[in-house]
């Protein structure tokens, strides 16, 4: 059984109606018992994707810089939190065994903080917002998985992780945020096969351009986006679906894929 919700928005510079048909499937308990930890939870992506793993029957831990969004986000959702910036390494081994203590354990890993300081030009980049998207999109998350599966490797489990890439992953780009994306799919890629035989599978989802701060899309009543192949922005809890699906036991068979959510956007057609 799913459940269906219809979206209604104009298309710029015309009053004809446009409709999205998001389909979200029926909670249940794919995830039940699972104990997951959310990095960059308290907003867009982060916050759809924690709220589905809750009604899904996990229990989750949102992490992010801004206290009172995680607090907010997580009583409005039924999950604990705690403050991380993923850029500070020195603060992983104090999160994980605070996570641990507060969930009973930690047997997903969701790498969802990112941030893109959208340069305008190959020249607006500067050292300072190179090593910001690294340190956050690339670095945090690959030093934080690296403590999880150690964790894991100690105690036997196995876990699932789940990065956040992007489109841009697929794309050429001159911005640090688009390099990032490319090495994260190497990363899901390279780490899964390291690990498939303990049974840690490691993947990730790509969006497009999709309904978040970072991208700066807002759900004003208009969800046009010209560059989108559906001709709209995408919307989190989509997203969320496909995530939920990565991290359950249906997706068993399934590790060191990145599933790209943009309509084939970023395929190399030869007729493009």
């Amino acid at each position: 059984m799913k459940l269906k919700h219809i979206l209604s928005f104009l298309l710029h510079g015309k009053q004809r109606p446009v409709y999205a048909k998001i389909t979200c499937i029926d909670s249940s308990n794919k995830l039940k018992g699972e104990k997951i930890v959310v990095t960059g939870g308290g907003r867009g992506l982060g916050a759809s994707m924690a709220e589905k793993f809750v009604k899904e029957g996990a229990y989750v831990l949102i992490a992010g810089r801004n206290e009172s969004v995680l607090k907010a986000t997580a009583d409005k959702i039924g999950c604990q939190y705690l403050t991380l910036d993923v850029s500070d390494v020195s603060a992983f081994d104090s999160f994980i065994n605070k996570a641990e203590e507060m969930l009973g354990g930690i047997t997903s890993l969701v790498n969802n903080a990112g941030i893109s300081l959208h340069e305008k030009t190959f020249f607006d980049v500067t050292p300072d917002t190179f090593d910001a998207q690294v340190n956050t999109n690339m670095k945090g998350a690959f030093f934080l998985t690296q403590k999880v599966i150690k964790l894991w490797k100690e105690k036997n489990i196995k876990g699932e992780v789940l990065f956040i890439s992007s489109e841009t992953g697929d794309m050429m780009d001159f911005r640090p945020y688009g390099f990032t994306k490319v090495a994260v799919n190497s990363m899901v890629q390279g780490l899964a096969y390291l690990f498939a035989k303990d049974q840690i599978r490691i993947n990730a989802v790509a969006p497009g351009v999709t309904i978040s701060d970072m991208t700066g899309q807002r759900t004003d009543g208009n969800l046009y986006h010209k560059k989108n192949m559906l001709g709209r922005i995408y919307l989190p809890e989509e997203v969320a679906e496909t995530a939920c699906f990565l991290l359950s036991d249906a997706a068993g068979c399934i590790s060191g894929q990145i599933i790209t959510c943009n309509n084939a956007k970023s395929i190399n057609a030869r007729w493009k």
